[in-house]
């Protein structure tokens, strides 16, 4: 399944792309579940970025590698990969694209995801769809001119 959101924002892209590190990290995360920040080594390829969910009865962990990273006169991406992922995910891929426009900055996340079965990748649409457009307000405030 694939998720696309695209925030506009006022910030050149490379300053947009030296703001991508972990105090914005953590402002981006919903009030639940609540995460624990536990490795955060970056956006260039091989970093690595570690959490814990905290489900209030359980607690996950979910590990992603930087697989790709770039920049050009346009824009700026880095790929983050799960390798270790809580138990209802079997796939995930979330490509940051950081794309020069003529007022500022188009922040683009792109998101592809699998669960274990199709009901449950159904089902995770809402809840991830609504996680990632809670970052919308927060990317506009971070990167206020």
């Amino acid at each position: 399944m694939e998720i696309t959101i695209e925030t506009s924002v006022a910030q050149d892209y490379l300053r947009v792309k030296d703001g991508f590190g972990e105090p914005l990290f953590s402002k981006l995360n919903p009030p639940f579940p609540p995460v624990k920040l536990l490795v955060f080594e970056g956006s260039s390829k091989g970093d690595i970025v570690s959490l814990e969910l905290n489900f209030l009865l359980f607690k996950q962990k979910w590990t992603s590698e930087i697989t790709a990273d770039h920049t050009d006169d346009n824009e700026f991406y880095f790929i983050d990969m799960g390798i270790v992922l809580p138990f209802f995910l079997t796939h995930w891929e979330h490509k940051h694209r950081i794309i020069k426009s003529s007022t500022g900055s188009t922040i683009r996340d792109e998101i592809s995801y699998k669960c274990p079965n199709r009901l449950m990748t159904l089902l995770l649409f809402p809840i991830l769809y609504l996680q990632f457009l809670y970052r919308r307000p927060v990317y506009r405030k971070h990167f206020k001119n």
